[in-house]
């Protein structure tokens, strides 16, 4: 038996994380998140042990699987001007949370009752950009490809891409908050106040502006047209806070989830035939 070979470069390591992702997509985009949305849900509800209620690295871990498919869809499209717009945009999280958690500009008062990984000072999360990058590179790929030729044009696809993180966050912030990852105090759309919208109006332009800069605009849409799981985190990003917000009753944002599967679905982004087999092919 020839002796295994070690990944020896960038493509290596580039080819087998996009056969890992490729080979296991139900797993990863589906069966991932229904069992987070049950783990946290149980969390929530008192139905596990301490040990394992909330755990913040099984938080974290199963956040790191669901992004595998954004990270190996992006990872050979990113060079030096990508590195390092997507790391002023990781800068900026960090910074914009920071100040969000410290002063309650420009997303209003909130704080993390429930530690997502470790903390720093026990204010926001270390894995931040994991959980803040994704809701932005996703809808902004989602975007590239419902707008076709028209996401061209700056003034499209800013206003189109921001609205879209809106919406994500519609989705995100009442089920967070229902789970008690975080809490504002109150707030007029299932305890989320509207200072938050008007705060994701400001982050989610400068994310959109340093995103245009990281990618070369033709590349980035030839790459998602042709890479059938790169939106596969926005299918986990529905199933498991579609699922969380529909346990709580909170149908308006399950309608918002909805309105994102119905995109997902239009793009045939989720072949419901080859994603049975794949599933059987992992069971067999």
């Amino acid at each position: 038996m020839g002796e295994l070979r070690r990944p020896t470069d960038r493509v290596d390591v580039e080819r087998g994380l996009d056969r890992v992702v490729a080979e296991n997509r139900f797993t990863i985009a589906v069966v991932f998140p229904l069992v987070g949305a049950v783990l946290l849900l149980a969390s929530a509800e008192d139905l596990l042990p301490a040990i394992l209620a909330f755990n913040p690295y099984l938080v974290l871990t199963g956040v790191l699987v669901m992004r595998a498919p954004l990270i190996a869809g992006l990872l050979p499209l990113i060079r030096r001007r990508g590195a390092l717009a997507l790391g002023a945009l990781t800068a900026y999280a960090y910074g914009i949370e920071w100040i969000g958690a410290t002063t309650g500009f420009p997303y209003g008062d909130f704080h993390y009752d429930i530690p997502l990984g470790p903390m720093v000072f026990d204010t926001i999360p270390v894995g931040l950009p994991v959980f803040f990058l994704p809701l932005v590179l996703n809808s902004y790929l989602l975007c590239l490809l419902l707008l076709g030729d028209r996401a061209r044009s700056a003034l499209v696809r800013l206003p189109v891409v921001v609205a879209a993180v809106l919406a994500v966050d519609l989705v995100l912030d009442p089920a967070a908050v229902a789970l008690g990852f975080w809490d504002y105090g109150g707030g007029v759309y299932y305890g989320v106040p509207l200072s938050n919208y008007a705060g994701w109006v400001l982050s989610a332009t400068v994310a959109t502006v340093l995103v245009d800069a990281a990618f070369d605009h033709d590349a980035l849409v030839e790459r998602v047209q042709g890479c059938p799981y790169m939106l596969d985190d926005l299918v986990s990003f529905v199933v498991l806070w579609g699922a969380v917000n529909a346990f709580y009753g909170a149908w308006i944002p399950v309608a918002v989830a909805a309105l994102f599967a119905a995109g997902l679905l239009r793009l045939d982004r989720f072949d419901f035939a080859v994603w049975r087999g794949a599933a059987g092919r992992q069971s067999g």
